[in-house]
């Protein structure tokens, strides 16, 4: 059953404070190969711990490459990530930046592969959702936090 939506994820400091511990996420993800940060471990992740990669997107404004450690599923040869943002009610900026340049990498371990993004149609994201919950349940928590519908982004090898 979903919590209720907690009252700070409003916070207009939780942006910056995903910003700054993103950051930090990437710093050690990249000196240790992921061996440290490559596995989410908070929220429904602190029992079962989530795989984590790199994303790398291009900001559709600025052109500068920005990275973003995310959460994923592999599906076949295809990655799965999610652009939940904690159940904010707004789209996350990598998200953006992807519809605007979907052609990027993802760092997974030491992998880095070169990858085309696009968000899943209907049917490909009632098939996907139900496996993502099962990797990380809180994705269902967060999209009950949101009246948005969570888009679910299909990472497809190029």
């Amino acid at each position: 059953m979903p919590q209720e939506r907690p009252k700070q994820l409003d916070s207009p400091l939780l942006p910056k404070i995903f910003k700054y511990a993103g950051k930090a996420h990437v710093w050690v993800y990249r000196r240790t190969r992921g061996k440290v940060g490559g596995k989410w471990r908070i929220g429904a992740g602190f029992r079962k711990p989530v795989p984590t990669l790199l994303l790398e997107h291009r900001g559709r404004k600025s052109g500068k490459v920005f990275v973003t450690p995310l959460l994923y599923m592999l599906d076949g040869a295809d990655v799965v990530i999610v652009a939940s943002q904690g159940g904010r009610p707004e789209d996350p900026q990598w998200y953006r930046n992807l519809v605007a340049n979907p052609d990027t990498f993802v760092e997974i371990g030491a992998d880095r592969r070169a990858v085309r993004a696009g968000t899943a149609d209907p049917e490909d994201r009632a098939r996907l959702w139900p496996k993502l919950v099962e990797v990380y349940a809180d994705f269902d928590n967060y999209q009950s936090w949101t009246e948005r519908e969570i888009p679910v982004v299909v990472l497809r090898p190029r």
